[in-house]
């Protein structure tokens, strides 16, 4: 019976151990995907920002060669 006992219990220390590595896994690969995600968002902004600062100063430079004129 004690030996019983004992088998089950380490038949349960199997699974719990690989699911909390399971879940380890899964939160460490959505973390990653999280930071993948904001990586590419600051990418795209850094891009759009870029953009309107030159379409800025093209708009700003064309008002000074015309009143020049």
């Amino acid at each position: 019976m004690a030996e019983m006992k004992q088998k089950m219990k380490n038949s349960n220390n199997g699974v719990y151990s690989s699911s909390s590595k399971r879940s380890n896994n899964n939160s460490n690969g959505f973390t990653r995907k999280c930071a993948s995600l904001v990586k590419q968002q600051r990418a795209r902004i850094y891009i759009l920002r870029r953009c309107a600062t030159m379409l800025l100063c093209w708009y700003i430079q064309g008002d000074d060669d015309d009143s020049s004129s």
